[in-house]
């Protein structure tokens, strides 16, 4: 995968990008990145790439003509599907499922943008995507590209050391991820649980999916409407809520 980021301060990317898994990945040529500061695109000698909106108002406003520039000077191979995506909080709440579908890419080209917005003419016909963390307000769009770049190239071929881990994250069954434990099996009278170590593997297993449904019920019940369940988890809920209401 190759991954371009847009961004008027590159150099907050150089921690993130050469670190821990993503340092990893790039050394496994999972993935490439390349960072450019889109100033150098403002065609102007101040290097000015924000101006005031028409029609008045509080702030100013990212020109079309730099982003424009920066992503065309970039080498796209046509023959492939580019992903543009531009990071505000006004664009599509960014999911695992998102994740999973973005590590599916070859090439995904991140803008972030700072000020109080963007020409419209940038969402209408330069982007692909328009994504967002959550419903809230961020000082530009770095922070943002970076967890999703993060979330996304963690789940690339030879990224992990465990090829499963990827798959029983949260989220990723449309549940969020049962307890974990490890040595010591009693740390201070607080006790590991004594199915964990049964060395029953089935059973282990199918604590883990009980658990992981409870966790999912009792913090992120919204979750449940959209989770493929089975015969037996939806009993377990219809147990879990008679017993609530009780």
């Amino acid at each position: 995968m190759k991954i371009d980021v847009l961004s008027l301060f590159p150099e907050m990317f150089d921690g993130v990008l050469h670190s821990s898994i993503m340092k990893k990945a790039q050394e496994n040529e999972a993935v490439s990145f390349s960072v450019t500061d889109f100033r150098d695109f403002s065609g102007n000698k101040h290097h000015k790439v924000d101006d005031y909106p028409y029609g008045g108002g509080a702030g100013m406003v990212l020109k079309a003509e730099p982003l424009f520039a920066a992503v065309e000077s970039l080498t796209i191979d046509e023959s492939k599907k580019t992903r543009v995506i531009l990071m505000c909080p006004q664009g599509e709440r960014f999911t695992q499922q998102k994740a999973e579908e973005l590590s599916a890419e070859e090439h995904l080209v991140f803008l972030c943008g700072h000020y109080e917005g963007y020409d419209e003419r940038i969402r209408e016909y330069l982007v692909t995507d328009e994504l967002s963390l959550g419903d809230f307000v961020l000082t530009g769009g770095e922070i943002a590209s970076m967890a999703i770049i993060d979330s996304v190239v963690r789940l690339l071929p030879n990224v992990l050391g465990n090829s499963d881990s990827p798959v029983h994250d949260s989220f990723s069954t449309g549940l969020l991820e049962h307890p974990q434990y490890t040595r010591p099996a009693d740390f201070r009278g607080m006790k590991v649980p004594d199915i964990l170590l049964s060395g029953d593997h089935g059973k282990i297993e199918k604590w883990r999916q009980e658990q992981s449904l409870k966790r999912t019920f009792e913090r992120r019940k919204d979750l449940l409407d959209k989770a493929p369940l089975t015969e037996h988890q939806q009993k377990l809920l219809k147990s879990w809520n008679s017993k609530h209401k009780n």
